[in-house]
C-alpha cells in the first residue's frame, strides 16, 4: 500500500507539472506568434521606408497623388508604436523568464522524482531479495525435511517386509504344531494322556499364536505410520512446489521485468542556462 500512494503521489506532482507546462507552451507560443507577426510587419515597414529613401527627381515613375497628406484612420502615433512594441517584447521576456523559472522547476521535480522512485525501486529491489532469501531457505528446509521423511518411509518399508516375512515364518511352525496335535488325538484308549509332550505342544501352539498376534499388531502399528509418512510426503513436496512457484514468480517473472525497465536516476536531466535551447519545441 504504502508503494502504491507513493506512486501516485509522484503521478499526481507529475501531472500536475505537466499541465502547468502545457499551459506555459501555449503561452510561450502566442508570445511568439505575436512577435513573428510585428516583426513581420515592421520589415514590411522597412522594406516600404528603403524604397522611399531611394527615390530621388530621376526615379521612374514618380507621379503626384491625390490627398498624400492624410492621415489613414488606422493609423497610430509615434508613443502608442512604441508602446506596441515594447508590450510584445516585454509579454516575450515575461514567458520567456516564466519558461526559465518553470523549467528549472520542471528539472527539479523529475530529478527528484526520479531519485525517489529510485529510492523507492532499491526499497522494493531489497524486499524482494528477502523475501527470496527466506523463500528459498524455507524451501530448503522442507527439502532437509522431505529427505528425512523418505528416509524413515524407506525404514518403515523395510520393517514392514521384515514382519511380513516374520509372520510368514511363523506358519510352519504353527502348522507343525497343530498337526502334531491333531495327530496325537488319535492315540488310544489309555495313551491319549496329558503327557508332558503335549503340555510342550499346547504352550507352543499359545506361543506362536501369541507372537503372530504381536507381530501383526506391530505391522498394523507400522502400516498406519507409513501411511502418515506418506501423507507427510505428499505435503511436504506440494509446500516445496508452492515454494518453487513463488520463487519462479519473483525471481524470473517479476525481478526479471522491473530490471528491463531501469528507472532514470535523476543525473541526466541537463542544465539550462538561459536562452532558446537548440532541442526547445513551443
Amino acid at each position: 500500500m504504502k508503494e502504491a500512494e507513493i506512486i501516485r503521489g509522484v503521478m499526481a506532482l507529475l501531472t500536475r507539472t505537466l499541465e502547468e507546462t502545457t499551459e506555459q507552451i501555449r503561452l510561450n507560443r502566442s508570445a511568439k506568434y505575436n512577435l513573428e507577426k510585428d516583426l513581420k510587419d515592421k520589415f514590411v515597414a522597412l522594406t516600404i521606408d528603403d524604397i522611399c529613401f531611394s527615390l530621388n527627381n530621376n526615379t521612374p515613375n514618380i507621379r503626384y497623388s491625390e490627398n498624400v497628406v492624410r492621415i489613414e484612420p488606422n493609423s497610430v502615433s509615434l508613443e502608442d508604436w512604441l508602446d506596441f512594441s515594447n508590450t510584445n517584447v516585454e509579454k516575450a521576456d515575461k514567458q520567456r523568464n516564466n519558461s526559465l523559472t518553470l523549467k528549472a522547476l520542471v528539472d527539479r521535480v523529475l530529478s527528484q522524482t526520479a531519485s525517489d522512485l529510485r529510492k523507492q525501486c532499491d526499497v522494493v529491489n531489497t524486499a524482494f531479495k528477502n523475501g527470496l532469501k527466506e523463500t528459498k531457505d524455507a524451501r530448503d528446509k522442507l527439502a532437509v525435511h522431505l529427505a528425512k521423511v523418505m528416509e524413515e518411509i524407506a525404514s518403515q518399508e523395510k520393517n514392514i517386509t521384515f514382519l511380513e516375512k516374520a509372520i510368514l515364518d511363523q506358519e510352519g511352525p504353527a502348522k507343525v504344531a497343530h498337526t502334531r496335535l491333531e495327530a496325537r488325538t488319535c492315540r488310544p484308549n489309555v495313551e491319549l494322556c496329558r503327557d508332558s509332550a503335549q503340555d510342550r505342544l499346547i504352550k507352543e501352539v499359545h506361543g506362536i499364536t501369541h507372537s503372530i498376534a504381536r507381530l501383526k499388531e506391530t505391522l498394523a502399528q507400522a502400516q498406519v505410520e507409513l501411511k502418515g509418512l506418506n501423507r507427510r510426503q505428499l505435503a511436504l513436496q506440494e509446500e516445496i512446489q508452492v515454494k518453487e512457484n513463488t520463487i519462479y514468480i519473483d525471481e524470473v517473472l517479476c525481478v526479471h521485468m522491473r530490471e528491463s525497465i531501469p528507472p532514470r536516476d535523476g543525473g541526466d536531466l541537463g542544465q539550462w542556462a538561459g536562452g532558446l535551447r537548440p532541442d526547445a519545441v513551443c
